[in-house]
């Protein structure tokens, strides 16, 4: 369930997600690159939910995934600790070179939400990207006219669901939490905001993510 916003906190601010929100689903992102590249999905998946497990969760050193997204660790580097990892996995050749280029070029663009968060902003609202990054090139055309303030996990030494992230991004808007509404993909990021104050928007699809959007901010958004 998504939260419920005390109606006496006047709402000021849309802060999005990138992958999965202004772009179209992970899964099948991440797909399209599997068959691209050959990956074997099954082992890719367990490396990741390894790399990615509790007992790494604050230990940067040891943990790619969150170590790259918060700049701690180059791209080529992780890309051939991914190399080694899933070569040891799949007794296969990895292609490591790259592979977050190809994998982020898979990405298409959700022309439906990123025209949302444009006629959010010409309506009066602040706006802000809010992504966690691996290191990867974004398609930044347009953003001057969508986003009050973009802010990038790897190049602000931060990460969602890391509280400091969303309060950065609230300075950058001159917003408090409780005057946001967020929009991300990933359950665990909104549950995130949702505990600073925000309100939490879970995306599983346009049609959910503008009537919500719309009544959150009493605008017709069409």
């Amino acid at each position: 369930m998504n939260h419920i916003p005390n109606p006496r906190t006047p709402l000021r601010a849309l802060i999005v997600d990138w992958g999965g929100v202004l772009t179209g689903p992970l899964a099948s992102t991440i797909e399209a690159w599997a068959a691209q590249d050959q990956v074997d999905l099954r082992e890719y998946f367990a490396l990741i939910d390894h790399w990615l497990g509790q007992e790494y969760a604050d230990v940067h050193r040891i943990n790619p995934i969150h170590a790259l997204e918060t700049g701690r660790l180059t791209v080529p580097d992780f890309e051939q600790r991914l190399k080694v990892a899933m070569e040891e996995r799949t007794g296969r050749h990895f292609d490591g070179d790259g592979v977050v280029a190809r994998m982020f070029s898979m990405f298409q663009h959700a022309p439906d939400m990123n025209g949302l968060v444009y006629r959010t902003r010409a309506a009066g609202i602040k706006t802000a990207l809010l992504s966690n990054s691996w290191g990867n090139d974004y398609p930044r055309d347009g953003w001057d006219d969508m986003f009050d303030a973009a802010v990038i996990s790897h190049e602000v030494g931060m990460r969602k669901p890391d509280p400091a992230i969303y309060a950065h991004v609230c300075e950058q808007l001159s917003v408090a939490p409780d005057e946001c509404v967020f929009v991300d993909d990933l359950r665990g990021n909104v549950d995130a905001a949702v505990a600073l104050g925000m309100v939490g928007i879970h995306h599983i699809g346009y049609d959910d993510t503008l009537m919500q959007v719309q009544a959150l901010f009493d605008l017709d958004l069409q």
